[in-house]
Formats: C-alpha cells, sequence, structure tokens
C-alpha cells in the first residue's frame, strides 16, 4: 500500500502526523509532497522531510491521498498541480481522506459538489457553496472520500482510512 500526503507549511502537526504513523504502522509507504522536497513546518512547530515536490507527484503509483488541515490547504488550493493531483484520485476512484481544511483543495479542484462531507467548522459555508451537503459528525464517509472536523476527530479518522484501504486492497 502507498499513501500521499499532499502538504506545505503550516500544517496541522498532529492531523498529518496520527494518520502518518497509523499508516507506517499498517505497513503502508509514505510519500509526503509539497511545493518542493525539503523541511516543511508545522503550525506547532513540527518538523518533516517533504520526499517529494508537487511536479514529483505520478498519482498512479499511490493507493490513497491524505490531505491535513492547518493553513497549509489555503496555499495548496492555489496550485493547479495540487488540484490535478486530487483530481486524478477522484477520477480513478482511489480513497481520498481530507480533515479540517484538507477538503479547500477539494473545493478548488471541483471535486464537492453532491459529496457528502464534513471539515472545519469555519469552511462549512464553503463546502455547501461548491454542492456538498455538510454533515457535522466526527467522520463521514462519501464513496472513496473520507473527512473529518479537527484533532479531536483523529482515531475516528484514522479508523475510517483503515477500513476503506481494506476495502479497496481486496
Amino acid at each position: 500500500m502507498r499513501a500521499l500526503i499532499m502538504t506545505a507549511d503550516l500544517f496541522e502537526d498532529s492531523e498529518l502526523n496520527v494518520p502518518f504513523h497509523a499508516l507506517l504502522k499498517a505497513g503502508s509507504d509514505i510519500d509526503i509532497a509539497s511545493f518542493k522536497k525539503g523541511k516543511i513546518t508545522g503550525k506547532h512547530g513540527l518538523r518533516l522531510e517533504a520526499t517529494l515536490s508537487l511536479d514529483e507527484v505520478d498519482p498512479k503509483r499511490y493507493d490513497i491521498l491524505i490531505l491535513p488541515g492547518g493553513k497549509a490547504p489555503e496555499a495548496l488550493r492555489k496550485t493547479p498541480r495540487a488540484l490535478e493531483i486530487a483530481r486524478y484520485f477522484f477520477e480513478h476512484g482511489k480513497p481520498v481522506a481530507a480533515i479540517c481544511h484538507g477538503p479547500q483543495i477539494l473545493i478548488s479542484a471541483g471535486l464537492m459538489n453532491g459529496r457528502e462531507a464534513t471539515g472545519y467548522q469555519s469552511i462549512k459555508e464553503e463546502l455547501e457553496a461548491a454542492g456538498a451537503v455538510y454533515r457535522d459528525e466526527k467522520v463521514v464517509i462519501d464513496q472513496n472520500l473520507i473527512t473529518s472536523r479537527n484533532p479531536s476527530d483523529l482515531d475516528a479518522f484514522v479508523e475510517a482510512i483503515n477500513i476503506c484501504l481494506r476495502k479497496h486492497s481486496t
């Protein structure tokens, strides 16, 4: 199983770190992609290595896309390559897991119309304006899309990712 985490500086530390370690524990190979290779820093100081630039990502190589929240999605959503990557996963029915502000990338990619989703409360209206049905729940699963609201929902988010990956690997 290969996972792609797409993020940038000022990501929400736990929303990247918790799924990352859960995927590692499950035996997944994981790449972190950002604007460029090298160190990225979370809102609370977590420093990680982006192993790929967005331009180096070949989405065909991955089984799931993870979109952590924080301030990173606001920057990524302005980048055509990030939107192309997200669209590829949807077009091919591959799982996409977005938490907190992560769905903003999917909104900008035009992928939320008719989907059930959740996210951080402050993006509720933006999700609805993009055509999504907003649910104020710990985790919402709509076909290949997994969404959660905030760091307090991480256990449910990770559990949904694991269930989804098991389903997609059979």
